[in-house]
C-alpha cells in the first residue's frame, strides 16, 4: 500500500487554491512581490496545517485569509521603503483605471478587502466572511458600504 508524504497532501490540499491566492495577494500588495506574498502564505499554511478544522471553514477559505493577513504585511513593509513615483501622461482608459485604484485605495482596509474577495478574486459572501472572519451578514454590509462610497468618490472624479 502507498502512502502520501505530508508534502505531497500539502501540495494537493493547496493546487486548487494557488490562483485565487496569487489574485487576492495581487490585489491587497499591489507593490509588493505577488509570489513571494503567496510563498508566505504556504509557509504559514504548512506551519499551520494541523491546525485546519473543516468544520470550521474550506479550505480555501483558510488559505485566502492567510494570505490577506501576509499581504496586509508585504503592503506595510512596501508602504514604508516606497518613494513617491511622479505621474506619468495616459490614455483615457488609463485614467479611468487610475481613478478606480484611487478611489479603492481611499476604502478602508476592511471594504478593500471585501470588495477584492468578492469582486476581483470571485468568492461568494459566505467564503469572504470566512476570510475576514467575520459573518455574512457583516460583509454585505461592508460590501454595501464600499460601494456607496465608490460611488461617491468616482463622480467626484469625473
Amino acid at each position: 500500500m502507498k502512502t502520501v508524504s505530508d508534502r505531497e497532501e500539502f501540495a494537493g490540499w493547496v493546487s486548487p487554491h494557488l490562483a485565487a491566492m496569487a489574485r487576492l495577494a495581487a490585489r491587497l500588495a499591489p507593490d509588493a512581490d505577488r509570489d513571494d506574498v503567496v510563498q508566505e502564505a504556504l509557509v504559514r499554511a504548512w506551519l499551520k496545517r494541523h491546525q485546519f478544522d473543516p468544520q470550521r471553514g474550506t479550505p480555501s477559505a483558510r488559505l485566502l485569509a492567510i494570505t490577506a493577513d501576509q499581504a496586509g504585511k508585504a503592503r506595510s513593509r512596501a508602504s514604508r521603503r516606497l518613494a513617491p513615483v511622479p505621474n506619468e501622461p495616459a490614455s483615457a482608459n488609463h485614467d479611468d483605471d487610475l481613478h478606480l485604484r484611487q478611489a479603492l485605495d481611499r476604502l478602508t482596509d476592511r471594504q478593500r478587502l471585501a470588495v477584492d474577495c468578492v469582486h476581483y478574486v470571485g468568492l461568494t459572501v459566505t467564503e469572504t466572511a470566512a476570510v475576514m472572519r467575520c459573518a455574512e451578514g457583516t460583509v454585505k454590509s461592508t460590501l454595501a458600504d464600499a460601494r456607496a462610497e465608490l460611488r461617491v468618490l468616482l463622480e467626484v472624479a469625473e
